[in-house]
């Protein structure tokens, strides 16, 4: 599994890496200009057209993806997933589009993973096990770190999901990171040589960057959300929305040149010292270099790189957060550390702060700190750096928990119950389906019969509740043994009818209800069967709270077990 996910890594890494030479070496434009303005574009539109035709429409991406089936699909990943992603970030993001390829190659692995499984028909303990195994070996190749792929499972997969398994992952993980380190040219992977010794007197300023990524974050967050909004309502199908976001995108890489593709070789650039390289091909380069002119142009890119990723991403682009956390943050390290020498400040650590700054950044936007404190120290070999690591990427992480409890790109999911979240309980109960609850043989009687027609029911059937309708099967009452026990056994005639008799139903569910919902309902009621009904009030079945509760402890067993 590590070698077949890791392999997945390694090709769309170096797809991407080909597609990034050949339109930057081999093709030749007289205007500079036009180079951002036809590859971004081009990008979000051949993979819209990619996935219109070749991929029937089906584009579900991003890490919620692959939470959504551990969820609700019992770690089933569609087969098409393992070679999708692959396409469609390689041209996303070979063409320029300003997002990353680390969340394609992890649902790739992830399906990789599932389909194993699938082919050898294991449990889904074992299922999810593989599922995050792929997804270890894919983030392991893509950034040729092991130990924060691990992280990355414990961190944002495996949430609320009992596992006690920890070998297999490291052996997917290291078989991934071997993978990519063997393959890969060394200009491909992400790799940082340039850092300065920690010095505990540099401590405030890792404080101070700590609180500024986590706000910085919570800004990219927001902005994303609301971008993804805009976009959803728009009036126009995909292709028009592919054709739009792709001239904003192209629009803002002929500003800013730097939110062209991943950004890491910008990142590169600051930790080498090398600033004219940002602003060379950009129309700041009119303009005399100074340090002012600097700290424009990267607040600038920082305001519009959340712009950047969220266009490519939602009008129909393939790419995920992951790289864009990172520029973002290099670009806030090395944005303060210029600000802290222009007030006056000497020995500031310059490269210390591009790299704590992609930790403290990417913990904020993906809410995963473990993940981005070993991804870092392992790209840089900067182990002497968790100190500061740990400080900035908790700080920034203690910020986002602090405006959000749940990553608000998952919480929509998390509030549907899509996804698992750290409430175990929960998450057993957003496994059932209300759909499989609901006794559609249920018993009922017209509201007008006579109460002897009732009679033959309870004689006929094998029910104790009975729901009363009228001629259109609307709902009227309910009916227990209880209530027509004293009829049962009465020699006199007996008159009434239903109507007369039946009583109100304590609630009602309907099928949208989550067993979670129901069973508050139960218990605010104390009842045992709850008539169920459609938005008219139809009848449709009764459901059970024994049933539920008979469901969950099967669930809570084979989690257990």
């Amino acid at each position: 599994m590590g070698c077949s996910a890791g392999l997945a890594g390694v090709v769309l890494k170096t797809l991407v890496h080909n597609i990034h030479h050949f339109i930057t070496t081999e093709v030749h434009f007289e205007y500079q200009i036009l180079f951002y303005v036809v590859f971004p574009f081009l990008g979000i539109v051949l993979t819209t057209m990619i996935v219109l035709t070749i991929f029937k429409g089906q584009d579900r991406k991003g890490i919620g993806a692959i939470l959504y089936e551990i969820a609700q699909n019992s770690s089933i990943v569609s087969s098409v997933k393992m070679y999708s992603q692959i396409v469609q970030s390689a041209v996303t993001v070979g063409l320029g589009g300003s997002a990353g390829l680390e969340s394609p190659i992890a649902v790739t692995g992830a399906a990789i993973g599932s389909n194993f499984a699938q082919t050898y028909r294991l449990s889904y303990k074992e299922r999810t096990l593989l599922l995050a195994a792929g997804a270890t070996a894919g983030i392991a190749s893509a950034f040729n770190a092991p130990i924060a792929g691990i992280m990355f499972a414990f961190e944002i997969l495996l949430t609320g999901v009992v596992f006690t398994d920890f070998i297999p992952l490291v052996v997917a993980a290291v078989c991934g990171s071997l993978l990519s380190r063997i393959l890969l040219q060394e200009d491909v992977l992400f790799r940082f040589y340039t850092r300065e010794a920690f010095n505990y007197k540099n401590v405030p300023y890792y404080l101070i960057l700590g609180i500024v990524t986590g706000l910085y974050a919570r800004y990219f967050v927001i902005i994303s959300k609301k971008v993804e909004h805009f976009i959803k309502g728009l009036k126009m199908s995909r292709l028009r929305k592919a054709m739009f976001g792709g001239a904003v995108l192209s629009l803002l890489c002929v500003l800013f040149p730097p939110l062209f593709g991943e950004g890491y070789d910008t990142v590169k650039a600051f930790t080498n010292g090398n600033t004219h390289y940002i602003i060379e091909n950009s129309f700041f380069r009119y303009f005399e270099i100074k340090n002012f002119t600097i700290i424009i142009f990267l607040i600038l890119v920082l305001l519009l790189k959340a712009f950047a990723t969220s266009f490519t991403i939602f009008s129909g682009g393939n790419g995920g957060n992951f790289a864009p956390s990172l520029f973002a943050g290099g670009t806030v390290g090395y944005l303060f550390a210029i600000v802290c020498q222009q007030i006056g400040f000497t020995d500031v650590p310059v490269t210390n702060l591009v790299l704590v700054g992609m930790a403290g950044a990417m913990s904020g936007v993906m809410y995963a700190p473990l993940t981005a404190i070993f991804l870092i120290a392992e790209s840089s070999f900067g182990y002497d750096l968790f100190i500061p690591l740990m400080i900035v990427s908790i700080i920034s992480y203690l910020i986002a928990k602090w405006f959000s409890p749940i990553s608000p790109e998952l919480k929509s999911l998390a509030d549907q119950g899509k996804i698992f979240t750290n409430k175990h309980d929960k998450n057993l109960l957003f496994s059932l389906r209300t759909e499989d609850f609901i006794d559609r043989y249920s018993q009922s009687i017209n509201e007008n019969a006579p109460i002897t027609e009732l009679f033959e029911l309870v004689k006929n059937g094998n029910k104790n509740i009975f729901a009363v309708i009228n001629n259109d099967k609307v709902l009227r009452g309910i009916l227990t043994l209880d209530d027509i026990r004293p009829y049962l056994f009465t020699n006199a005639e007996i008159s009434a009818n239903i109507s007369q008799i039946m009583k109100t139903p304590p609630a009602v569910v309907h099928p949208e209800n989550q067993p979670l919902e129901i069973l508050q309902s139960f218990d605010d009621t104390g009842a045992w069967h709850l008539p169920v009904v459609d938005s008219k009030n139809v009848f449709i079945g009764f459901i059970s709270k024994s049933t539920i509760l008979m469901s969950y402890r099967q669930l809570l067993k084979e989690y257990s077990e």
